[in-house]
């Protein structure tokens, strides 16, 4: 099986840790996020892996080499300009009909094998993996009737319908794992920016088939700084449960001698 990594971006939003070291490298405890998602791939039974690179990319390549320390086959597809996170699949040769995507600092317990699964069951072009949070608003909301129904000016006057008081309003959102039928890289022209969004806006108008893959899963998001130690100690807590084949495998709870 065949994934595309993609570990190209800055990594802005967790500075100062990413201004001179590769977001994925950045460690979770005493193992670099990169290393847990291809741990966890390797478990899941994928052979290849391509790492779409490109800010500090030779730090990324340094690390992981050809992958056979992890008995992996590892390569690298590297832009050299910006291009999203959608449109450097195209410059990777020999891609299979299936084949998945992920950003390289996700940190989840998410089923790999399950989510294929549900893909290749359905007639989905593209499935998302989801994950269910609840958004916090710090303030009063106000519902409102809509203007043509209150009588008034839109912009003074509504009848208020409801008041909820710092609600808790459940979203769900991408956790940054994707599925891919290899004829959606034709739907757009090669060397321009085509990041997920827009490539899910251009299905979804056409004739594309989108879903979405629900599962019992935890996932983390380590974009910020007070994000990142919150997932430190929680991979720390439930160390067992994101990299179980060390338990299968007799390895150390936690390594030494990195």
């Amino acid at each position: 099986m065949r994934a595309i990594i993609l570990a190209g971006g800055k990594g802005r939003r967790l500075e100062p840790y990413t201004v001179s070291f590769p977001k994925p490298l950045v460690p979770v405890a005493d193992m670099p996020i990169l290393e847990i998602v291809v741990r966890q791939l390797k478990a899941a039974g994928f052979t290849h892996l391509t790492l779409a690179v490109g800010h500090l990319a030779e730090l990324l390549m340094a690390y992981f080499g050809d992958g056979s320390k992890w008995g992996l086959t590892i390569d690298y597809s590297r832009e050299e300009k910006p291009l999203g996170t959608v449109a450097p699949l195209k410059l990777i040769d020999n891609l299979p009909e299936r084949f998945l995507v992920m950003n390289g600092d996700v940190l989840t317990t998410l089923d790999y094998r399950e989510l294929l699964h549900q893909h290749e069951a359905g007639s989905a072009d593209l499935t998302i993996a989801c994950h269910k949070v609840e958004a916090k608003i710090d303030l009063g909301v106000i519902e409102t009737t809509p203007a043509s129904e209150s009588g008034g000016d839109d912009r003074r006057s509504r009848n208020v319908t409801g008041y909820r008081e710092k609600p808790r309003l459940p979203y769900e959102v991408s956790m940054g794992v994707y599925v891919f039928n290899r004829g959606v890289l034709d739907t757009f022209d090669a060397d321009i920016y085509m990041d997920l969004p827009s490539l899910v806006h251009r299905l979804i108008d056409g004739d594309g088939r989108v879903e979405v893959y629900r599962g019992d899963h935890t996932w983390l998001d380590i974009g910020r700084p007070e994000d990142y130690g919150k997932a430190t100690e929680q991979f720390e807590a439930m160390r067992a449960q994101f990299l179980p084949e060390e338990v299968d495998s007799g390895t150390p709870e936690h390594r030494k001698n990195l």
